[in-house]
């Protein structure tokens, strides 16, 4: 029997999340006539994230990696461990797999909607579903490629219209609230639904990006071999993630404008590069002066900022 869809989750000590994804998926796809396989990635989580998946969801796949890969690593784990990259005839690969985050809520219907809007053009390559928070507000789930004026919004103060919308790589929440797919540069790595010819093509995450732009990286590839990357307003999944923004740690600052440089290096022509990195040396300059005259901040996120400057400065981000 040849799968439909193969469905990849990483979890990395989020137990009691990662069953609830588990359940609201399943209780999906029991709606469906799809043939389906799950495979859940523990990413060396040190709670008991894989007694208690075993033990609650025993026909799922739980495959344990003894260090944490990264989210594009584990995936690309997961990815490999279902046939892809090497020799393509011995094994059959599911038509379709799915990168579903652990920290979702499944609505039902989200599934079979992002499968058949895949099938919908044979040129169709990618698709990912509507998000909302939690408590239903709306999330931005799918955006345009970042170019140097979303940089520049991040960066300087610009009107709150424009932060809104294409000016800073987003489109129109009305875009969301209708129900035709609509062509997007990429979306979240919340929910990425693939073709395998696409994996076979384009091959899978960059691991060189360890947390950060992963998705963005090998949605930009996808494009430039010819696909269309969709988002599905009728594909429904709650993540619950995002919302809370916690406290910025030193490393995640670092980790965050590393693989900004790192993607822009990969996709940018040079002049746009070098552009990229004197906006991002000037802003982050800016943006220190004001951090070092308030009380509250700490050594390790000046430093990190430094950091990030010299990288920028030097195009010496690996």
């Amino acid at each position: 029997l040849m799968l439909d869809l193969a469905i990849i989750i990483v979890s990395w000590n989020t137990r009691d999340l990662t069953l609830q994804t588990i359940a609201s998926l399943i209780a999906d796809l029991k709606t469906t006539r799809l043939a389906y396989h799950i495979l859940v990635v523990d990413n060396a989580s040190e709670d008991d994230s894989v007694s208690a998946i075993r033990a609650h969801f025993p026909a799922v796949d739980v495959q344990v990696s003894e260090k944490n890969l990264g989210f594009g690593g584990a995936n690309n784990l997961a990815i490999r461990h279902l046939g892809f990259d090497g020799d393509h005839a011995s094994v059959e690969t599911p038509k379709v797999v799915y990168l579903l985050n652990s920290d979702t809520i499944t609505q039902l219907g989200a599934t079979e909607a992002l499968y058949s809007a895949l099938f919908s053009a044979p040129d169709v390559g990618l698709v990912g579903a509507r998000l909302t928070y939690g408590d239903g507000q709306f999330q931005e789930s799918a955006f345009a490629f970042p170019g140097l004026r979303q940089l520049w919004a991040e960066l300087f103060w610009i009107p709150g219209r424009l932060r809104l919308g294409s000016f800073n790589g987003r489109y129109s929440q009305s875009l969301f609230e209708q129900p035709q797919p609509f062509e997007v540069d990429f979306t979240l790595g919340a929910t990425m639904m693939l073709r395998s010819e696409v994996i076979q093509e384009t091959s899978m995450f960059d691991e060189n990006f360890f947390m950060y732009c992963e998705e963005i990286d090998w949605a930009w590839r996808i494009k430039e071999a010819g696909w269309r990357v969709l988002c599905v307003p009728q594909a429904h999944v709650v993540h619950l993630a995002g919302q809370s923004t916690g406290q910025v740690k030193p490393r995640s600052i670092i980790n965050l404008w590393q693989s900004r440089l790192r993607l822009a290096d990969k996709h940018y022509p040079r002049w746009k590069y070098w552009l990229a990195r004197q906006i991002i040396a000037f802003g982050m300059r800016r943006k220190l002066t004001a951090l070092q005259h308030e009380a509250s901040t700490s050594a390790e996120i000046i430093a990190a900022y430094e950091k990030v400057i010299h990288m920028a400065v030097d195009g010496s981000y690996a």
